[in-house]
């Protein structure tokens, strides 16, 4: 059964039933949460309050405050209204089960319930919090802190793996000349293309992060990585186009104003990708797979057009090999 790193994680459960309290913090204690408790629907809004914990099992009838009141009392309140809810209840209907998700809560559990399907509840709630606290709020892909926990899981199960370090080529002159709302369309717009390349190529073991900004990261099996690297930059030059001014597209480049007042040109964007493979399992460290990342793409910023640029310093990617042909 798969279960989420639990160990600082908390649980409130809110119930006046003694022996539902008893057994529900058993099993997960048991399963290595911290838990706490609470009686009645009051009680069980203040411990929200004050605890913060990172789940709340919340039964629907209970004396002075209701599962319902209280779900609704921690939506309204923004210190209380991420925190997830499980609403747990003897009635099983359709339209008490709507009720609770209506009003807010994540998950709605029926007694009398199994202990796997309880845990496996627990787990998916608590997955799905952190993945949404992870990420970035304009692609919704996940962040910094999942990114380097993907990338240590790969490091620590010696499989081999390639790590896709995608970056926008002039986003900064891109951001100043056609503001940042424009800005914002493209990188939703490689973020796109990532999601793209691993459903078309990909597998269901693949990860797509976003850095921030104008850096991605796209974590594959090396033996796909470079067709995945080809593909994102096909896409993006062919789509990027439609992006930009048709005036820019033609001559080449737009103009930006520098900080002396004076206009500069800057060329069209383009992506460049650090590819960095690991198949010996030889590097065992993330900066050390950031290093190589920053080298490479340090490298093929000096290119004229999207490229990637592979572990081996020496190694021309098929893309680079055209660009310098045409040149």
């Amino acid at each position: 059964m798969r279960t989420t790193e639990n160990t600082t994680q908390s649980i409130l459960v809110v119930d006046d039933e003694p022996h539902i309290v008893q057994i529900l913090k058993f099993t997960l204690e048991k399963a290595g949460y911290q838990v706490f408790t609470a009686t009645n629907g009051e009680e069980g809004l203040q411990q929200v309050k004050n605890l913060q914990p990172s789940l709340v099992i919340l039964d629907v009838m209970m004396p002075i405050m209701d599962g319902y009141e209280v779900c609704r009392k921690m939506r309204d309140d923004f210190k209380m209204n991420q925190i997830p809810i499980i609403m747990l209840s003897a009635k099983g209907d359709l339209a008490e089960r709507v009720r609770g998700l209506e009003g807010g809560a994540n998950d709605y559990l029926i007694k009398p319930y199994s202990n796997d399907e309880l845990l496996l509840r627990v787990s998916n709630c608590l997955e799905w919090n952190l993945k949404q606290k992870e990420a970035n709020p304009l692609t919704g892909l996940p962040g910094n802190t999942a990114i380097d926990r993907e990338l240590m899981k790969r490091i620590d199960n010696q499989k081999p793996y390639s790590f896709l370090y995608v970056d926008i080529d002039n986003f900064k002159g891109f951001n100043d000349h056609y503001g940042y709302q424009k800005g914002d369309e493209i990188i939703f717009f490689v973020s796109a293309i990532l999601r793209k390349a691993v459903e078309k190529l990909g597998s269901k073991e693949d990860f797509i992060g976003h850095i921030g900004g104008d850096d991605f990261v796209l974590i594959s099996d090396p033996s796909r990585a470079e067709f995945i690297a080809q593909f994102i930059i096909d896409e993006y030059d062919q789509g990027a186009v439609f992006l930009l001014d048709e005036k820019d597209v033609k001559r080449g480049y737009f103009e930006v104003k520098n900080r002396q007042g004076e206009l500069a040109r800057v060329l069209l964007m383009s992506i460049t990708i650090a590819l960095v493979v690991s198949t010996e399992n030889t590097i065992r460290h993330i900066a050390e797979i950031n290093y190589i990342a920053r080298e490479l793409k340090k490298y093929g910023k000096g290119v004229k057009g999207s490229v990637v640029i592979k572990e081996r310093r020496d190694a021309i990617s098929p893309s680079e090999e055209a660009k310098q042909e045409r040149e």
